[in-house]
This record gives C-alpha cells, structure tokens and sequence, in this order.
C-alpha cells in the first residue's frame, strides 16, 4: 500500500454487548448465544457515540453470530445510518472453544487451575481441548454445512489471527483506502488479533489485550494502514473487561 499525504482512515471495533453467557460466565466461542438487555442498551448507546464522535459508519462488518449481527444492527439504527451495506463472514467469528464451549469459566478453572485455564484463553499458540466431532454441527451450525465452512474442533489465538488476516486485507482494506469510515462488529479474540495485526504486536502480546463490551474502539490510520496512535482510544469508559 502506498503511503500518502491523505486524511486519516478511520476505523472503529465494537465487541459485540454483553450476551446472556457474559452474563453467566460461560464460554461462548461459535455458540449463537442472543444478546442480554443490558447488551442491547450497550449496542445502542454504542451507537449515539458514534454519532456525537462524528465517527458516521459508511460500512460495518460483523460474524455470523447473532450476538455480533443484533449489536450491528442496533448500533446502526441509533446512529442513523441503518441503512448502511452490513458485510458478514465466518472469518470474524469468535474463537471455538473447543471442549470449553457452554462451559462456566469458574468450574473450569476449579477443574484445572488458575495457570491452565488462563493458558488456554491468553497464550497464543495453545488450544482448549478439542470438541468431539459428532458434536461440531449441532444446532445452528447447520449453517456452515449450508455455506461449506468447516467448524473447527478448537482454535487457538494464533488460528484466528491465521483467518482473520485474509479478511481484513481483501475485503475491510479495500473499503478503508476508498475512504469510507469503517465498523467493526466481532468478538473479543477476534478483535484482539486484529489490534495485534494494526499495531503490529508480539505473539506474546496479544493475550494481554482486554477488549471490553460494548464500548467503541477508534483508530485512526495513516496511508499505510498504521495506527496514529497505537492502541487506538476508547469513545467512552469500558465497563466490562472480560
């Protein structure tokens, strides 16, 4: 990408609001799990910041997830831009717990201590144990039969970082360079490697990254795609930083 004297691209990443296995500490991963109340007053007060930012999407990207795709929606609506293009994939879906999923992180972490569980959420390269097979098209995944997506047993930060990228170059660059203001709807890990990716961050870095719900996350970037400033800044004091 060529490099430039032009106005900053803007970009800004929402973690999905609260969704009710926030609320009861569950691990959620690809489970489509809805929205808490509190979730969708989070998604649309997201998106009367937005608007009193003057950070006006012209496009938003979200997963699959209903968690992802509601807080989009309400976001938008309060911001009144409803009627912007919404572009979803997979590729923005959070990361498959594996064996974790519908599990409460608290009997986990009583299972197998302190030091594995975090391992398995925080380290870059380690994945939670692997989900049996005959489980990974269950319920709603019948969607990815549909789409010929294939479910992950279990993914690690370093999985997602490896899908995720192929995303953000061919389909959110295009839209950053022809100066459109970019909305980001996804999941936590997800958007940690994402942050990873535009700050350009170590491996180990990346599980240290706490996203929060619901709260605006704004970067803006140069003609090269390089944050102006590293980290990015909140448009409002995170609540939750699970």
């Amino acid at each position: 990408m060529a490099g430039g004297t032009v106005a900053p691209h803007r970009l800004v990443l929402l973690r999905h609001g609260e969704s009710v296995w926030n609320a009861q500490d569950l691990f959620a991963g690809w489970a489509d799990v809805p929205l808490t109340p509190r979730g969708r007053a989070q998604a649309r007060r997201c998106g009367a910041q937005l608007a009193d930012a003057g950070l006006l999407p012209d496009i938003a990207h979200t997963s699959l997830l209903k968690r992802a795709i509601d807080t989009a929606d309400l976001a938008l609506d309060a911001a009144d831009r409803h009627w912007v293009d919404v572009r979803r994939s997979w590729r923005l879906n959070e990361r498959h717990y594996g064996a974790l999923q519908g599990r409460k992180r608290s009997q986990v972490r009583d299972e197998v201590g302190t030091e594995q569980l975090q391992r398995w959420r925080r380290s870059w390269d380690v994945a939670p144990p692997a989900v049996d097979v005959s489980t990974r098209y269950r319920d709603s995944e019948a969607r990815y039969r549909q789409l010929g997506i294939p479910v992950p047993a279990t993914e690690s930060l370093k999985d997602v970082y490896a899908r995720l990228v192929p995303y953000w170059e061919n389909t959110v660059v295009p839209d950053l360079l022809s100066g459109r203001t970019v909305l980001v709807v996804a999941h936590g890990n997800v958007l940690r490697a994402l942050v990873k990716h535009i700050d350009d961050l170590a491996d180990d870095h990346v599980g240290r990254l706490k996203i929060p719900t619901g709260a605006p996350l704004h970067f803006r970037l140069d003609g090269d795609l390089r944050p102006l400033a590293p980290g990015g800044s909140y448009l409002s004091s995170p609540e939750s930083r699970r």
